[in-house]
């Protein structure tokens, strides 16, 4: 599935940094998902409830709000209002794209902000939270120990899971102002809460407190044994899975496609009946490979030729990488090239004697860094230790065997 770097005017003028994922194939709908306070759009979890959504047919910008990962600003010149505009301003940088979003969905503060900013957004039609709270003036419990300095001083610096923010008094006023009730109350969209009962950061409590704010219609779904961040990627998953199912009831239909099971193979591919899309899955990364127009394909994605290709290319890169990286070798940056042709063994040295055609990688690299001739030779020579190297030059046996659709084996 494709991922399109997207940068657009956050609410205090910053230039914020996002991610699209994009469904294979016309998505059916468009959803923001915004990350808890302090964290960033790369967390694991929220990268993969937004992959999992795409591969059922709706589009997800996650983004870094004001300051934070790699966006632009200073966190403490935000603020829930602060959050709640760059909510509003991703949703606009949609829209302007003809992708207007018609589902929020929010995590920890990263919920409250969706809460409060689903009012100020008329094509959202749903709002789900993860982990969030009902009062965001729970957070002030994070500066406890540096309130007095803020209030006297009008800021302060403050660690919070192990990275230092600065935090204004303004900051800290803009928490307190709490309208969460009134916002929740009025909603008039619907709304999905999932919440781990033994939420050591957020209590389930404040669930509760949501629920009871909100009318109809209105789901609680229980993450049961989860943590807080959903650092499980089965619990990511199930969220994913469960926000899917019930969002296409409100935004539009979800992709018919059911997630493809690997049955615990590391790579698992699927051929429908449309010529030649093929469906792929590799633990919790899903993309599509196809055959040229020309072959009778869509050209939706690389053919199989292209998967091997890539697979080589980026084994290269990844063993020089560390390879420098354990000899502490000033390599910047490694690039692999790889084509890929069909030769007459006559035509390919190193070849024992003449015959039918092989198949023949040409491979190229590009070495960035202040490393010397013998440095670079070394390079050169481990690049042929990289395991996938080895895989396509050694003999390898494929034993094929049919397997039952029904899990019972044929």
């Amino acid at each position: 599935m494709p991922t399109i770097p997207i940068s657009f005017t956050g609410s205090t003028g910053a230039t914020l940094a996002g991610r699209l994922e994009l469904p294979v194939g016309e998505a059916q709908a468009y959803a923001i998902l915004a990350h808890c306070f302090t964290c960033s759009k790369d967390l694991s979890a929220l990268v993969r409830i937004a992959r999992g959504l795409a591969e059922r047919g709706i589009g997800v910008l996650r983004f870094d709000f004001t300051g934070l990962g790699e966006s632009e600003g200073e966190l403490a010149h935000g603020g829930i209002a602060s959050n709640v505009g760059d909510i509003v301003a991703a949703a606009e940088h949609l829209a302007s794209q003809g992708r207007a979003p018609s589902l929020l969905i929010g995590h920890s503060l990263g919920g409250a902000a969706c809460l409060l900013a689903a009012g100020e957004l008329p094509s959202i039609k749903a709002v789900a939270t993860i982990g969030a709270p009902a009062d965001t003036s729970t957070v002030l419990r994070l500066f406890t120990g540096a309130r007095a300095t803020i209030e006297a001083e009008g800021e302060a610096e403050v660690a919070i899971a192990g990275r230092r923010f600065r935090i204004t008094r303004d900051f800290l006023k803009a928490l307190e102002a709490d309208h969460m009730k009134a916002a929740i109350a009025g909603l008039r969209r619907a709304l999905l809460i999932l919440h781990a009962p033994r939420d050591q950061v957020v209590s389930v409590d404040q669930a509760a407190a949501i629920f009871t704010a909100a009318r109809h219609p209105k789901s609680f779904i229980s993450l049961d044994d989860a943590d807080h961040l959903l650092s499980r990627p089965e619990d990511a998953r199930y969220a994913a899975e469960v926000i899917a199912a019930w969002a296409c009831r409100y935004v539009a239909a979800a992709s018919a496609e059911a997630p493809l099971d690997a049955r615990g193979a590391t790579v698992a591919a699927e051929t429908g009946r449309t010529p030649y899309r093929t469906r792929l899955r590799s633990r919790d990364h899903a993309w599509v490979a196809d055959e040229p127009i020309d072959l009778g394909g869509q050209d939706l994605g690389p053919n199989p030729y292209d998967l091997v290709q890539a697979g080589l290319a980026a084994c290269t890169s990844m063993t020089l990488r560390m390879y420098a990286d354990r000899k502490g070798w000033p390599l910047e940056r490694v690039v692999t090239r790889i084509s890929f042709d069909r030769v007459h063994r006559d035509e390919c040295e190193g070849c024992e004697s003449p015959g039918p055609k092989i198949g023949r990688f040409d491979r190229r690299l590009e070495i960035v860094g202040e490393l010397d001739d013998t440095q670079r030779a070394r390079l050169l020579e481990i690049a042929d230790r990289c395991p996938v190297h080895r895989l396509v030059t050694e003999a390898n046996l494929v034993a094929t065997r049919i397997e039952g659709s029904d899990a019972s084996d044929v």
